[in-house]
Order: C-alpha cells, then structure tokens, then sequence
C-alpha cells in the first residue's frame, strides 16, 4: 500500500491535480500496482481525505477569532468533528492500543515534529488517525514518514524544506557529529 501512497504523491504532488479515487484507481492499475494494494490504498486515501475536508471545512466555518485559535486546534474522533482550542500546556496522551500499533520509535518521532512546531495538533490528530488505519504491528518509521507527507499533501502543503528532507531522507547511514 505505502508504494501506491508514494507513487501518489510523487505524481500528484499538487493534491488537486488528483483525479477522484475510481479515476485513480484505473491509473493505478495502468501503472501496473497490484488490484489488492490499489485497493488498500484508495480506502486508505478516502479517509485521509474525509478527515482533511472535515478540518478545512471546520475552519472555515469558524469565526475570524476562532479561526486565529483553530490553529492550535485538536481533532476529536467523533461522528461530529469538532474542533476546540488547544491550551499551550494540554498533553496528549497516547491509548494502549495507538502506542502499541505506532511504536516507540514512531511515537517519537510525532513527538519530534510537534516539539520542532511544524505538526500542528489538528494534523497530528490526523497522522495519528491514518497511522491507526495502516498496516503493521508496529508501524515502521519510514511508513509513519509517507503518513505525514501524505497528510501535509492532503491539506495542499509542503513541509519546511529541512522537514521535507527529514521525510525522505534515509538517515539510516547518517552519522552524528
């Protein structure tokens, strides 16, 4: 699925230029991606772009005021999403089942992009949620990296060009100084 993802965004890195998701999925299949992770990942996207309409329209929706608020604001898994001010001294705390199918070292790195202030709560929230709906057991970091560039692709961004090379740089040979 992750390649499909991939493939997505590196051809339509601009998210409207998009088709819709059956047009996709033709392509997909064209392009010679197997009918199970086209699948896999078309419901996977659907999500994603349920839950980045849901936080633009939420936005939009709110007053100039609530708006200069929203930017700190936290998503609540509900069938009504609704969006509420995120105090700068609330915490998120981590369900078993979030720390156990995200990992440590994935956990960490969220926790990295937060505190580095280029992770607002509401796509966090998002991340974490689309995280929860990948496979493995725990998420790789490599696969919770394409995650996060998929949510910021999804809301029409491109991360910080030193985040963006975080995302896809292999810093498995890196050396610290």
């Amino acid at each position: 699925m992750f390649e499909v993802l991939v493939y997505v965004y590196e051809n339509y890195w601009q998210g409207d230029a998009c088709p819709e998701l059956p047009r996709l999925g033709r392509k997909l299949s064209a392009a010679g991606f197997d009918a199970e992770e086209i699948q896999d990942a078309l419901v996977w996207l659907e999500g994603l772009n349920i839950a980045a309409q849901g936080t633009q329209i939420s936005f939009e929706n709110a007053a100039p005021t609530e708006a200069a608020e929203s930017s700190e604001a936290s998503v609540h898994h509900s069938a009504n999403s609704a969006f509420t001010p995120q105090s700068a001294n609330s915490l998120r705390i981590y369900s078993v089942a979030e720390q156990v199918h995200l990992g440590a070292e994935s956990l960490g790195f969220v926790s990295f992009l937060e505190a580095s202030g280029v992770l607002p709560p509401h796509m966090r929230e998002i991340v974490i949620d689309r995280a929860m709906a990948a496979p493995g057991d725990p998420v790789t970091l490599d696969d919770l990296k394409i995650i996060v560039l998929m949510v910021y692709w999804s809301f029409g961004e491109e991360p910080d060009a030193l985040i963006l090379d975080e995302l896809c740089d292999d810093t498995e040979f890196r050396l610290g100084h």
